[in-house]
């Protein structure tokens, strides 16, 4: 199970929201390139990137810091991207730029047959982010509750190829609360599609807690606040994981 470390992209700096409140960020680097980096030097086998103005928005902006990330260590481990993605030539340009995989949120559930044909035209690259309260999806960077059940989704975007999915409970996403073990556990269950945790991460108990579910299909687990602040060592985590997770 792997410990993949978060850095949120805002107006070209790394930072951490509460609850995806933009007016609720913290400043964590000035250089997210040199985080990128830091956390491969700890041993990050993969690297999550969220453009939080381009969710927003709908159209990437933190281009430059995504580049400058990809330049430091995309040949090195995979890095996924979210935020802002909203058509096919976009997730073109960002592959060919060197990213392993691009997630689709807003866009899955506004645009479902762009979600079905991003799985065709790159199959096996394309992961959807499925961001809920109380099992209700969010879409828009959080910012509306869409009334659509979080597991009916899962099963429907399974269906169309996607090749993993990414849940964050947003009750729980930056407020060092725990993870959402027995939330993330039934939606896990109900597809065959491997599936990321997200959201409310705050130290090695919830890394223990996961990784004995992670043989159900939980492929690892993001984190961002936890490890910036030092409730959560990131190698001491990922050492972790290692030593109890149970295979697939």
């Amino acid at each position: 199970m792997l410990i993949i470390p978060a850095i949120d992209l805002k107006e070209g700096k790394c930072v951490r929201l509460k609850q995806g409140l933009m007016d609720q960020s913290t400043i964590f680097s000035e250089h997210p390139a040199e985080t990128a980096k830091k956390w491969f030097d700890l041993g990050a086998r993969r690297l999550h990137l969220v453009d939080l103005d381009g969710a927003f928005s709908g159209k990437p902006m933190n281009l430059n810091a995504i580049k400058e990330i990809i330049s430091e260590i995309g040949q090195k481990i995979p890095i996924q991207l979210g935020g802002g993605i909203r058509s096919l030539d976009t997730i073109e340009k960002f592959l060919e730029s060197g990213l392993d995989s691009v997630i689709i949120g807003t866009a899955a559930i506004t645009q479902p047959g762009f979600l079905h044909e991003a799985c065709y035209a790159f199959p096996g690259q394309i992961m959807v982010g499925l961001d809920a309260k109380d099992g209700d999806v969010a879409i828009n960077g959080w910012a509306k509750l869409t009334g659509h059940n979080v597991i009916d989704l899962a099963q429907k975007f399974e269906e169309y190829g996607v090749e993993s999915i990414i849940y964050t409970d947003i009750g729980r996403d930056g407020m060092l609360s725990g993870v959402n073990i027995e939330a993330t556990v039934k939606l896990t269950e109900a597809v065959s599609v491997p599936v990321v945790a997200s959201g409310g991460v705050t130290n090695l108990k919830d890394i223990e807690a996961l990784c004995e579910v992670s043989n159900i299909g939980i492929r690892g687990v993001i984190t961002g606040r936890a490890i910036y602040e030092g409730t959560l060592n990131f190698e001491e985590a990922q050492q972790l994981a290692d030593k109890l997770a149970k295979p697939l």
